[in-house]
């Protein structure tokens, strides 16, 4: 499946603004993350919950519900320490619509039980979606099974890169995490590339860095099943 807005189902509707003084009760952040909820987000507003009682499908130990958050912004960029701080504070997996000057753009991390204590959630980094005009036609949910497979289906959208055949969702958000990493390490690599005089070193960085962006190739290629939003 492509990249696309959701028709989030009718009866699932919750539509309840969020203080963003609740969230910072449950997740004690720093002053620094309040300033930047107080800079980048206008209102918080919890608008769909997807549970067992309201799209009839069964919960799974690591999803029993998956909540939509939409996120009125007041700037179009919005640091990932909000979303994060968030997340924290609701003990439920969320995809977070984000909406500026009449866009809207989907983000989520991939959020799971903590294997050793099962009450703590561990967040992978966050993943999004290009900007669609508001107006934009949205998409029937993906067919699941249950609420784990609904949560792969919907986090596999937001992905930037392209799915493998039958790749499992935590292979992918590690190799999506991975090519973060390596992207960066070749950026470095370039800029010290760009400032360095001698010869020698220049070959050698030039020799490094066509090795990273060999690696980059092998983890964004490959036979592929659907695409994210590239």
């Amino acid at each position: 499946m492509s990249a696309a807005l959701f028709a989030w189902p009718g009866q699932a509707a919750f539509h309840r603004v969020l203080p963003k003084n609740k969230i910072y009760t449950y997740a004690k952040p720093s002053a620094a993350v309040k300033e930047l909820f107080v800079r980048q987000v206008e209102q918080i507003v919890w608008q769909y919950k997807l549970a067992p009682e309201t799209i009839h499908l069964p919960a799974t130990k690591s999803v029993p519900e998956i909540q939509i958050f939409s996120l009125a912004l007041k700037t179009e960029s919005l640091s990932r320490e909000v979303l994060r701080c968030i997340d924290r504070a609701v003990q439920f997996p969320i995809i977070f619509e984000l909406k500026f000057d009449g866009k809207t753009q989907l983000a989520a991390c991939y959020k799971r039980p903590n294997e050793a204590d099962r009450s703590k959630w561990v967040c992978s980094e966050y993943f999004s979606t290009d900007w669609f005009n508001n107006d934009s036609e949205r998409v029937p949910l993906p067919t699941a099974l249950d609420l784990g497979g609904l949560y792969e289906q919907l986090l596999k959208v937001v992905m930037p890169i392209a799915v493998r055949k039958r790749e499992p969702l935590a292979d992918l958000v590690a190799r999506v995490e991975q090519i973060h990493l390596k992207q960066r390490e070749a950026d470095q690599l370039a800029t010290r590339l760009g400032k360095e005089k001698q010869f020698n070193r220049k070959v050698e960085l030039n020799s490094k860095l066509r090795q990273l962006k060999n690696e980059l190739a092998s983890l964004t290629t490959e036979n592929t099943e659907r695409h994210g939003n590239g």
